[in-house]
């Protein structure tokens, strides 16, 4: 009988050939097939519209060269679903020719081809979507009949698309499968699963930071990174990353925030230095090793590569990531007749709405940034950006993505109010906390 069932496994195995690291590298490569448009419920433009400036980019004066291929034309109900599913597959799977990075540069396919299993993976953060999975694979799966220890196991995953935030090539050389190609989009930071089959398997979750992805510890792997450097990435830990130290050479890392609940937003970044598809171009080109053009006076970035594959992506990109909504919270998360009262705190006595104003809970809607010192952040970061100052962050999802503020220092909401109680020597007393953390708990 188990001769049997280790047959039937195979046999699907092959029919859909090589099948990776199952729950592991889950998220260092993907293949390229048409998805199905799935997760979050699109709010269309229609609906709620961004702000007119969120289509080109020219802050204090400087001609940053970032202008949008293509204004945002007016669109009825179809065709806006036609560009949030083109937004999507751009999100999930566009590489912009990061290759050029990923595997000539760090070569990454190598090291996932001769060294990372699916418990390496795991312990990486690399996540698996089970849509993408055959019903032989997920039966051999529930069987325990996947060898979850072996690299071999990565490639076929790898070509079944199942990979969360990976792109990949396999090819036979020589009779076997080879990895020949390895690059990454934007969903390799910016989606995860939701965990429903096992640990790191499940149903996509866009829009939600994946915190236990460790991008240092994955870009460390590369031969190709010196130590000096390889200790700096190494030194980041899960769900943490610096998106300016290959810039400046300094260290420090962000949380990797949530993608989601932005429509409205003007500025959606920590330091608010542009809006949204400005830093989607500034990630693609200079982060993600993307083959396009970034330029911006303000920080002396001057990157120039021809064809630009990033420009005529950012207006579908954009509407797929506006469309992704703020989950709700769970259903008995918070106390509401405590969140009731905290409201009233976090707009009286707490003073939270003096920054975090209007429906998104944000002031940078109005124009203001913040320096470090007003709200005792580290100015460490901010330094080394065009504002040199923080944005208000908007409050959206907030049980679903701790630790918080832009270096993850406070690591539960309780932590957040203790922070602004002695920073801003509001002297709360123990039930206006709790009952500002069940308010927060509910937005």
């Amino acid at each position: 009988m188990a001769t049997k069932s280790k047959r039937l496994v195979f046999a699907a195995l092959a029919r859909w050939k090589t099948w990776g690291m199952m729950a592991g590298l889950v998220c260092l490569l993907g293949g390229l097939v048409a998805p199905k448009l799935v997760g979050p419920r699109p709010v269309l433009a229609s609906q709620h519209r961004p702000d007119a400036d969120d289509d080109s980019f020219d802050d204090d004066g400087s001609d940053d060269g970032n202008d949008e291929a293509g204004r945002r034309e007016p669109v009825d109900g179809r065709r806006e679903a036609d560009r949030i599913a083109e937004g999507q597959q751009i999100f999930r799977f566009d590489t912009f020719g990061d290759e050029q990075l990923w595997t000539d540069k760090l070569h990454i396919n190598e090291v996932i081809e001769s060294a990372v299993d699916p418990t390496t993976a795991l312990q990486l953060g690399l996540k698996v979507d089970v849509d993408a999975l055959p019903d032989e694979v997920v039966a051999a799966l529930q069987a325990g009949q996947v060898d979850l220890n072996d690299p071999a196991t990565t490639l076929t995953l790898i070509k079944l698309n199942s990979v969360v935030g990976v792109v990949g090539t396999v090819e036979p050389v020589n009779g076997q499968d080879h990895l020949t190609k390895v690059g990454v989009p934007c969903a390799l930071c910016h989606s995860t699963v939701d965990n429903s089959f096992a640990p790191g398997i499940g149903h996509r979750l866009d829009g939600w930071p994946n915190h236990d992805l460790n991008p240092g510890a994955i870009i460390a792997t590369s031969s190709a990174v010196p130590a000096e450097a390889k200790a700096v990435y190494n030194s980041w830990g899960p769900g943490k990353y610096d998106p300016r130290f290959n810039i400046d050479g300094q260290n420090t890392p962000l949380v990797m925030p949530p993608a989601y609940g932005l429509h409205g937003v003007k500025r959606e970044t920590y330091t608010g230095d542009g809006p949204v598809s400005y830093w989607n171009r500034y990630v693609a080109v200079t982060q993600m090793g993307g083959h396009g053009t970034f330029i911006d006076k303000r920080l002396g970035i001057r990157s120039v590569q021809k064809p630009d594959l990033v420009a005529k992506k950012l207006a579908p990109l954009r509407f797929y990531q506006f469309s992704l909504q703020t989950p709700a919270p769970a259903a008995g998360s918070f106390d509401a007749a405590a969140a009731e009262r905290g409201k009233a705190v976090f707009t009286g006595a707490a003073k939270c709405a003096t920054c975090h104003s209007g429906p998104h809970y944000t002031d940078i809607n109005r124009n203001r940034w913040h320096d470090p010192a007003e709200t005792g952040m580290d100015p460490g970061y901010a330094q080394r950006t065009a504002k040199k100052r923080y944005r208000t962050t908007p409050l959206r999802g907030l049980a679903t993505h701790a630790p918080y503020f832009h270096d993850g220092s406070a690591a539960t909401l309780e932590d957040v109010v203790e922070h602004y109680d002695a920073t801003l020597h509001l002297a709360l007393s123990a039930s206006q906390k709790q009952d500002l953390v069940e308010f927060l708990k509910s937005l």
